[in-house]
């Protein structure tokens, strides 16, 4: 299992916003793609952070259910939030293998 982390760093002027707009509509516009089966919105816990840190895990089967993502909906779905949002929600991506669950 391969989980896609999309780490945002949101000012806390669109904090508000941006969550709604995450939970009504980015994410459900990136699940209904079909390459992920499960998604889940944290927030990254950091001492010296003002709470305004989440984390985005989406879960796929493969590095090639993963690819057919990137390849056909990551840019026009990453348009819409830079768009929406510009410079005040900086996001960075990282990718994770599950090896095994306990």
């Amino acid at each position: 299992m391969i989980i896609y982390n999309v780490t945002v760093s949101v000012e806390e002027s669109i904090k508000v916003d941006w969550l709604i707009w995450m939970k009504s509509v980015h994410i459900p516009e990136v699940m209904a793609t079909g390459i992920f089966f499960k998604s889940q919105i944290n927030r990254v816990i950091v001492q010296a952070d003002s709470d305004n840190t989440f984390a985005i895990a989406y879960s796929c089967e493969s590095m090639k259910d993963l690819h057919q993502y990137q390849v056909k909906f990551a840019s026009n779905l990453q348009k819409k939030h830079v768009n929406r949002y510009g410079d005040k929600a900086v996001a960075f991506r990282t990718l994770m293998e599950v090896i095994q669950e306990f």
